[in-house]
């Protein structure tokens, strides 16, 4: 699946991939792609998972006020979903006061 961000990218994932997050952490990777809407959200590197390739994870809210960490990679135009949580309460405390 692909859905276009922006004329400069689209955010694609593994549907397999996408059932087993709503089983985990029950969040779907449709709602996930919306806190890239979200004008506060913040893109760090996630050395820990860059083995091979750069991983990022996103924090932000989502169009349904749930604030999500997306785990996700870059290729070119593309941005592959891997995860999709809840912030944990150290992750929203940064977030609210825009660490």
């Amino acid at each position: 699946m692909c859905l276009l961000l922006s004329l400069l990218s689209c955010l694609i994932w593994d549907q397999d991939k996408a059932n087993n997050n709503i089983k985990k952490h029950s969040i779907s990777f449709e709602e996930a792609v919306t806190v890239f809407g979200d004008p506060l959200a913040v893109t760090i590197l996630d050395p820990d998972h860059s083995v091979g390739e750069f991983r990022f994870l996103t924090i932000g809210q989502s169009k349904s006020q749930k604030l999500l960490v997306i785990s996700h990679t870059e290729r070119e135009n593309e941005i592959r979903l891997i995860s999709a949580r809840l912030a944990s309460k150290q992750e929203r405390k940064n977030y609210e006061s825009g660490v």
